[in-house]
């Protein structure tokens, strides 16, 4: 047979939905609040959604932005957008105006979807918004006032529930964009493909078991790295999504009760506030499986949420690897031994998921470190599950890749066992809840009061939100400014998440060469702590 008549499918999430609205036509896909969607609802409103934009002028490689909540639209979003030829951008709602109107004027977003929630984020900076053409409202809260614009359900209207051609023509063309803070204080778009995107959504399956039985509650933004790419995966399979507009953990054992949910996905943080809510049960009465990153959990955390029935799973990795990368898979030969032990193995960040092609830890020439759980190395990885590149930006991603491979900036050690443990990290940035925090952004932000002449910005412990960002400040000359009032200052130029939680006035130790010296600052604050790191 002639090889190039040969029939190749494009590897893309879109084959899910396409496969779904004929195999679970009439299956529950999206639960949330009183309302439910079959899978063939689901697919008329992606079909709607996607044909209305074209309707509406979208082009192909045209980004089309989503500033909203875990509701069914930023769900139907995933399919939708791609369908209809454009890129997806899914921005943190937690940021601050001007953080937003960066990431729109950079992506140059023509479509932006809006929550009437966050309606007061987009109003003072709607004049400085350069690309945006069409803005549409998610009205999920009569309460909330819209912005001048359509109505995201009379926006649906506009288009057709008939299935909608594709246009992509290759699987490595961009999906979507997710925008992370980098060691320059600047937000930096990581490119998906389409193919990355349907592998690591393979890959989620696999690992985490999810099956066409699988409730999948969303406690995890999707806005982080696609939700980790569960928004394909729990589609992919047939299972059904419980979409949760905000996050409340006595609402959450409710629903776990109630819906008979079997996964979801949390940083430490949000489990930590789950099993110190009163209506957390002391032995759930069905399986379920939490997948845990964005900080490492703690072995005691482990411990715990396993005394309750839970199946908890350890994953590791950044934006730039469509979320989770390695997994502390667990092993048959520990099935004996006592759970703090057991506890210490999952605490590590594992080996590479099904569908990561390459993961080493290096020192600087780019050799393997000893496997000896001692020597330091940074952690670097390679294929399908990385990025493509960061977006309008070829020095970051060449700088990124030196090497042929992904830097991670992580320092970890490498286990006789082939396991993966982080151990330090090399660029500056802060995980707090779950969400990265670039130190020289804070500290940029700090240096633009007149009363401020040096600053350094580290993680400090914390016990609910992993770790939290801390100023160090040296003022000028004669000026005076208390604690409060520079924090204040803060929250008025970045996102609350990002400020520092305590200031400390002091002078900053530095080298010879008049370098700051953070290592002393957080060998300072970080004693009694075992680990210097709370994520990667």
């Amino acid at each position: 047979m002639n090889p190039e008549l040969v029939y190749r499918s494009l590897l893309t999430p879109l084959t899910f939905i396409q496969r779904n609205a004929k195999v679970y036509s009439h299956k529950v896909a999206i639960i949330y609040q009183q309302k439910r969607f079959t899978y063939g609802e689901f697919t008329a409103r992606i079909n709607c959604l996607a044909s209305g934009l074209r309707h509406s002028g979208l082009e192909k490689g045209d980004r089309v932005a989503f500033f909203c909540f875990n509701t069914p639209p930023m769900l139907e979003a995933h399919f939708a957008v791609p369908l209809a030829g454009g890129v997806l951008v899914a921005i943190n709602t937690r940021l601050a105006p001007q953080e937003v109107a960066y990431i729109l004027n950079d992506c140059g977003a023509k479509f932006l979807f809006v929550d009437t929630e966050l309606a007061n984020i987009i109003r003072p900076i709607q004049d400085s918004l350069e690309t945006v053409k069409h803005i549409i409202n998610i009205s999920d809260i009569a309460e909330f006032a819209p912005l001048e614009g359509e109505d995201y359900e009379a926006f649906l209207q506009t288009g057709n529930p008939e299935p909608v051609s594709w246009v992509i023509t290759d699987e490595m063309e961009t999906i979507s964009i997710n925008y992370t803070s980098g060691t320059s204080g600047k937000p930096k778009g990581v490119m998906y493909s389409h193919r990355g995107a349907y592998i690591n959504s393979l890959g989620e399956i696999i690992e985490t078991t999810l099956t066409p039985d699988s409730v999948y509650l969303w406690t995890l933004p999707m806005f982080h790295c696609n939700g980790w790419c569960f928004t394909w995966a729990v589609t992919a399979i047939g299972g059904t999504h419980i979409c949760l507009r905000k996050f409340n953990p006595s609402h959450v054992w409710k629903l776990i009760q109630q819906e008979g949910v079997t996964h979801l996905n949390a940083a430490p943080v949000i489990l930590i506030s789950l099993l110190n809510n009163r209506d957390c049960p002391p032995l759930l009465k069905t399986p379920l499986t939490i997948t845990t990153a964005g900080a490492p959990p703690s072995p005691t955390l482990i411990a715990k949420i396993s005394e309750i029935g839970a199946k908890i799973i350890h994953v590791y990795g950044l934006t730039e690897v469509y979320g989770p990368y390695t997994v502390g898979e667990y092993q048959a030969d520990w099935q004996d031994l006592d759970i703090t032990e057991k506890a210490k193995l999952l605490a590590r960040q594992g080996v590479p998921y099904i569908g990561a092609d390459g993961l080493r830890v290096v020192d600087a020439n780019m050799h393997d470190v000893p496997a000896d759980g001692q020597t330091m190395g940074e952690v670097v990885m390679q294929g399908n599950m990385v990025m493509t590149g960061y977006y309008n930006d070829a020095e970051a991603t060449e700088r990124a890749f030196r090497g042929g491979w992904f830097h991670s900036g992580d320092l970890a050690v490498m286990h006789p066992d082939g396991y993966i443990e982080i151990r330090d990290r090399m660029k500056d940035i802060i995980i707090t809840s779950g969400e990265n925090v670039s130190s020289i952004e804070v500290e940029q932000c700090l240096y633009r009061h007149e009363a401020v002449l040096e600053c350094a910005v580290i993680a400090i412990p914390h016990p609910k939100r992993g770790e939290v960002p801390k100023a160090f400040v040296t003022l000028k000359e004669g000026v005076e400014i208390t604690e409060q009032e520079l924090i204040q200052f803060c929250r008025q130029h970045i996102a609350g998440f990002k400020c520092p939680t305590k200031i400390e006035f002091t002078n900053l130790p530095k080298t010879s060469t008049g370098k700051i010296q953070k290592y002393l600052l957080r060998a300072k604050e970080w004693v009694g702590f075992e680990k210097k790191v709370f994520g990667g």
